[in-house]
């Protein structure tokens, strides 16, 4: 079986964002296709598509209707098999998104499902009487907020929706559902996609005795705007059924030679369930938020990239800093008068440098950061319910900025989230070719890291050195890497010995004369000896203040 994914770089296209073709302001396969030659020269390996499938759009496309065919305002079938064509040409691997916890309520199995409780789609989704008070059976609680129960009186019953009521959740304990969502993995796969994203993995199961959720005990030091994060979420997901499933998902993969990813939400065992369903046989690689917080420093990177491989070193993560979910991580973690653009190219050697594979959200290797929207632009529900905190999902999502033509050269219509003034300076034409623009870097990086087997596939070592200073190793011998990036707003320095010299596209560092000097920002990558680490490691900092 081939491991192109071990080591490899993703970038997520959003398909509503990223290029309209025909003028009506929304993103479509056609326009993906014409751009696949920027993504092939930024130096990524594989593209993952968000959901272009028919869909009522209630949750843009992550509510699906039919997981078998194109929404038209994305295109066809066809602009999806010229798509996969062009791509592989290109030498891009492509893998789409499955939304397998849910589906749309317009889905043709919920509408058979609710119509009465003993049809053959009667127990395809999660279905409960009341209480005798006539409250739902449990506690559980949406993401999108207010309870995770919708009463039908069809049915006189309650179902299980996680998000919003029009997304109700599938039930996985029944096996004819499971077949289901392998056959519909098939459809693309003889299609020739190379893997599957996979949608909220861990919330397939659910506690079969819908036994309520115990309180989150721990301190907060601020009131949560959503109710969801004040539970510890032990019954309505993370259920130990889940890795016999993700098993069989393998399974059918294997035939193919197909990859995947899981995307684990959770606020508590993330890193845990990472390693647990990457274990061997179940899915290749997992991602997580944990590293989309607003923490930007040295312990947070280090706490779980040590505690990811600590918990399991024969399973593979994912690491992202921003998606489509989240704020851009410069607009969470640059402070005011900081320079963006310094800050973005760190944080791009900062991610490349790290032990398993990387996802770029697309317009992060232009430094682009999140759209400020008044309520009235918003079109995402968790944005409008929660408004104005936390921030929504509108913010990240607007359209990728291409040129300096109107509307970032994304549509000549009107864009379905404005292009504003902002995020329109940042453009892909003002970039390219531009010595010390975030674009050449990220390009630099990416081919850097393709270059190095270290930074593929080669194990880590954190060092300690001064508050601020990210220091690791990736590597052994004449291969291995030394990866130093200051995360402090000062110089720091450090007396050295031995042999070093500077390698790939290091920034912000100088080293000569016994002493190796990061400014802030730096992110410096060495070739060194035994002599140089332990000196390196062994001596106290100096603090150029």
């Amino acid at each position: 079986m081939s491991d192109w994914w071990r080591g490899a770089v993703t970038y997520q296209v959003y398909p509503r964002s990223f290029q309209d073709s025909d003028g009506d302001g929304v993103g479509d396969l056609q326009g993906i296709t014409s751009r696949l030659p920027y993504l092939a020269d930024l130096g990524v390996d594989a593209i993952w598509l968000s959901p272009f499938f028919k869909s009522p759009m209630k949750d843009m496309g992550y509510d699906v209707s039919d997981y078998c065919d194109v929404d038209p305002v994305f295109g066809t079938l066809a602009d999806f098999d010229t798509l996969i064509a062009h791509a592989h040409e290109l030498g891009l691997k492509v893998i789409i998104d499955q939304v397998l916890s849910h589906t749309s309520d317009q889905h043709p199995a919920f509408a058979e499902s609710r119509d009465s409780r003993d049809n053959p789609k009667a127990d395809w989704y999660v279905w409960a009487d009341p209480l005798p008070d006539g409250s739902p059976p449990s506690n559980w609680l949406s993401v999108f907020g207010g309870s995770a129960w919708a009463w039908d009186a069809r049915r006189k019953q309650y179902y299980l929706h996680n998000f919003l009521t029009s997304q109700p959740d599938l039930n996985f304990h029944n096996p004819e559902v499971q077949d289901w969502a392998l056959g519909c993995m098939r459809f693309w796969l003889d299609r020739g996609v190379d893997g599957f994203r996979f949608d909220t993995v861990n919330y397939y199961f659910h506690d079969r005795k819908f036994r309520s959720n115990p309180a989150d005990q721990r301190p907060k030091e601020v009131a949560e705007a959503n109710p969801y994060g004040m539970q510890l979420h032990l019954h309505d997901k993370n259920q130990p059924e889940n890795p016999d499933w993700l098993a069989r998902i393998r399974g059918l993969l294997d035939e193919y030679d197909a990859t995947s990813v899981g995307e684990v939400g959770d606020g508590h065992f993330a890193i845990r369930l990472m390693g647990e369903y990457t274990a061997s046989g179940r899915l290749h690689q997992c991602y997580s938020f944990e590293l989309m917080g607003w923490d930007y420093t040295p312990a947070l990177f280090r706490d779980r990239i040590e505690g990811f491989f600590a918990g399991a070193p024969k399973g593979w993560p994912m690491w992202a800093l921003s998606n489509h979910d989240v704020p851009r991580h410069l607009t969470r973690w640059a402070k005011p008068g900081e320079d963006s653009d310094a800050l973005a190219k760190q944080a791009a050697s900062l991610l490349l440098s790290l032990e398993g594979s990387i996802c770029l959200w697309e317009g992060e290797e232009l430094g682009q950061t999140d759209t400020e929207l008044a309520l009235e632009e918003l079109t995402d529900p968790q944005g409008i319910a929660f408004w104005p905190e936390p921030v929504g999902r509108d913010n990240p999502r607007t359209p990728m900025v291409w040129d300096a033509s109107p509307n970032g050269g994304f549509t000549t219509g009107t864009p379905w989230l404005p292009v504003k003034p902002e995020q329109a300076a940042r453009h892909v034409a003002g970039q390219d070719g531009q010595a010390g623009s975030v674009l050449e870097h990220y390009r630099a990086m990416l081919a850097f890291r393709r270059a190095e087997p270290a930074l593929r596939t080669g194990r880590t070592r954190f060092l300690d050195l001064a508050a601020g200073i990210l220091a690791l190793t990736r590597g052994n011998g004449e291969d291995g890497l030394l990866c130093l990036l200051n995360l402090s707003p000062t110089d720091q320095a450090f007396p050295v010995k031995g042999s070093a010299e500077l390698a790939g596209p290091s920034i912000g560092g100088s080293l000569g004369k016994g002493r190796l000097i990061l400014a802030p920002h730096a992110a410096v990558f060495l070739r060194t000896d035994g002599a140089f680490l332990d000196s390196l490691t062994g001596k106290a900092h100096i603090r150029q203040e």
